[in-house]
């Protein structure tokens, strides 16, 4: 009975949120059911007020900081008109030949950088709506093109990037930021390139059917925003250069070669292995996000309105997905869950690298979030895969790699919110446009890990 519940529980929570209830709400209500529907009425309270809100706190205790700092940054890319004059640089450098790609590098570089793919796809969508209809590429494609850029390899896979996706391993596994490198390469690899490849194939095909761009009538595109004409792309590309380099002079260089015994007896707690790899994304975009507000100091409008937006901005991505932790916590403590927990360990039980790759793709469709599908996963079989990985002579940076890749791959189904988002945003369907972004969210992402995987599995980490 236990599993009933579990799968009910699982199965509400998947259909309300396509549904656009919020996760803040359907967390507690649908843990609360799991509970219920298991046989045990009486640990109802006790599993909100200790298991849900500990498990919740304590994800705040690690991800706080990220959330709100990486929101931070994004706004003040968007406000100073950083993220503008970049799109603009690349279509200037690019002409209108290669509309797709353009696209996709845009969206790709302000992403590495660390501005929220929410931002990204607001900044873009004007200016890739725009070369769309001047080079008769149909409108459809236009949000496949956006979700490339921005939710694949940039993502989940390239060494360094400040998304949370690549930095919730960190504290399980005890990595950093650049965990595997030349396997995140390779995979970023193949999402942007087999990505460019279908898109533009599937624009020639239906340039040359006539399709054209497509009539819009809700449309409408304002030519140039005036802050992108303030600032020379170079300019722009400083503060997304400083996230990068910063974030891997301090994890290479700066602190290893510090002792941090001294902090053992103030701070018991403290593990600087996993720590250091969290501290040098957040010093990174601290320094890039000041470095914005001192350089462009005299062109603000309202300085105090965008630090105030960006901190907000982070609220709701960062309880939604606390919100699920505290969930998955709640459902990890079910008796269910340990049968659940034997099947899936029991996939590949001397293969961590698939048992992870199984589980964290599960939740992440379940949820339709990559950070919360993870972050259930991890907390509640990090340390299990740890140990296997540990016995199995399985290097620790590869375990993170493929974590984050697989958060990265079923995650978008139909009911996925930042799904939903960006279709709002292109002013696009599901039916018109969700069979493109597929390919490029769930179909390639997938074949990338598959190729992780399979090259971890016979020539380990590199």
């Amino acid at each position: 009975m236990s599993i009933l519940a579990i799968l009910i529980s699982l199965g509400l929570l998947m259909f309300l949120a396509y549904r656009g209830i919020t996760v803040l709400l359907l967390a507690p209500l649908m843990a609360a059911l799991a509970v219920v529907l298991s046989g045990d009425a009486a640990a109802l309270l006790p599993s909100y007020t200790v298991t849900f809100m500990s498990q919740l706190g304590g994800y705040l205790a690690k991800f706080f900081p990220l959330f709100i700092l990486g929101a931070l940054f994004g706004q003040l890319m968007a406000d100073s008109g950083a993220a503008h004059a970049i799109s603009e640089g690349l279509v200037k450098r690019l002409g209108t030949r290669h509309v797709i790609l353009t696209v996709v590098l845009a969206c790709a570089l302000l992403t590495y950088g660390g501005v929220s793919l929410f931002v990204v796809a607001f900044a873009v969508y004007p200016i890739g709506a725009q070369l769309f209809q001047r080079t008769g590429t149909p409108k459809r494609l236009l949000p496949a093109a956006i979700a490339l850029g921005s939710f694949t390899f940039t993502m989940t896979a390239l060494p360094g990037t400040p998304a949370i996706q690549n930095a919730i391993p960190i504290p399980y596994f005890q990595t950093n930021s650049f965990a595997a490198p030349g396997l995140g390469i390779i995979a970023g690899l193949i999402m942007l390139g087999l990505g460019t490849w279908w898109l533009k194939g599937r624009a020639s095909k239906a340039q040359a059917q006539g399709e054209g761009y497509g009539v819009h009538k809700d449309e409408a595109l304002e030519e140039s925003p005036a802050p992108a004409a303030q600032m020379g792309m170079i300019t722009a590309l400083i503060p997304l250069v400083m996230v990068i380099g910063l974030n891997a002079l301090l994890t290479y260089l700066v602190f290893p070669r510090i002792d941090f015994s001294y902090l053992s007896e103030a701070y018991p707690a403290l593990d600087p292995a996993g720590a250091t790899g969290m501290w040098s994304i957040l010093i990174a975009l601290a320094c890039a996000s000041t470095w914005l507000v001192i350089s462009r100091w005299k062109q603000w409008a309202d300085l105090k309105t965008t630090v105030n937006n960006g901190c907000f901005g982070a609220m709701l991505p960062v309880f939604n997905t606390a919100s699920e932790v505290g969930y998955g916590a709640v459902i990890a403590s079910l008796t269910g869950f340990a049968l659940v927990k034997e099947a899936v360990l029991g996939l590949y039980p001397t293969n961590p690298l698939i048992s992870e790759a199984v589980a964290v793709n599960v939740l992440a469709g379940i949820t339709g979030s990559s950070s919360g599908g993870m972050s259930i996963a991890l907390s509640t079989l990090g340390e299990t895969y740890r140990e296997m990985a540990v016995n199995a002579g399985i290097d620790l940076e590869l375990m993170h790699r493929v974590a984050a890749l697989a958060a990265g791959s079923m995650d978008t189904l139909p009911h996925s919110g930042a799904v939903i988002t960006l279709l709002a945003i292109c002013k696009l369907t599901h039916r018109q446009s969700y069979g493109q972004m597929f390919m490029m969210t769930v179909a390639f992402p997938m074949l990338a890990l598959i190729a992780v995987v399979t090259l971890g599995s016979l020539v380990g980490s590199f």
